[in-house]
């Protein structure tokens, strides 16, 4: 709107996501929205260490940034380095690497499909595992490369099927590589109905690393899971 002249240096923390008994007033996943408005930058960081990176290179960026945090997360540790450091955005991560399957990821759903990726590989199922980091901007390129790769694509999102990221990547893919998937696509997320309070609902209303393999049982074929 203003040709470049003009800076927004925002940053917003916020919370999203459920399975911690919050019922659904306070179980939303949002990003979809602020992913659909043009100019704001989406960070959705999957652990302490890509936290850090990311929300120091959030602070320090010139455009508005919505950086979401998922409230089943909090208490996730692992070793963060104590100086200064950014991870850059639209750079996608690979987390793990396979030829059979790309199993994608965003926030929470990254341990997910790395904890699936690990079950698998006792099976002799090798999955590359892609964390998004970003949303907005998202790395096209490296989600093409992978699946263009693997020709199979699982996409785990912590929002709702409906509408969601998931959808989006899935258009992309298949709009893009038609010729190269060897299955469709298969998309994980929550049902669309309001997100449940009573834990015993919640264990089946939530993906788990389960969900994933059972998805990549079906893309795959069992004949294949049980060599």
């Amino acid at each position: 709107m203003f040709g470049g002249k003009a800076i927004t240096p925002l940053t917003i923390r916020t919370m999203y996501g459920g399975g911690v008994r919050a019922a659904s007033q306070h179980s939303q996943c949002l990003y979809p929205i602020f992913t659909h408005v043009p100019g704001i930058k989406v960070v959705i960081p999957s652990g302490p260490y890509e936290a850090k990176g990311l929300l120091i290179k959030s602070i320090r960026d010139n455009d508005p940034v919505i950086f979401l945090e998922h409230k089943a997360m909090y208490d996730v540790t692992e070793d963060v380095p104590d100086e200064s450091y950014t991870i850059p955005f639209g750079e996608a991560n690979f987390t793990r690497e396979g030829k059979d399957i790309t199993l994608i990821g965003m926030g929470k759903t990254v341990s997910l499909c790395n904890n699936a990726a690990d079950l698998l590989k006792k099976d002799g199922v090798h999955a590359t595992v892609l964390d998004l980091r970003t949303l907005s901007p998202l790395d096209e390129d490296s989600i093409l490369e992978s699946v263009e790769e693997t020709g199979r694509a699982i996409i785990a999102d912590t929002g709702w099927i409906e509408g969601g990221i998931a959808a989006e990547i899935s258009s992309r893919l298949s709009g893009e590589l038609h010729s190269y998937l060897k299955h469709p696509i298969i998309r994980i997320g929550l049902p669309n109905t309001p997100a449940p309070c009573a834990r015993t609902l919640e264990e089946v209303y939530y993906p788990r690393a389960k969900t994933v393999v059972s998805a990549v049982n079906v893309v795959l074929g069992k004949d294949k899971l049980n060599k």
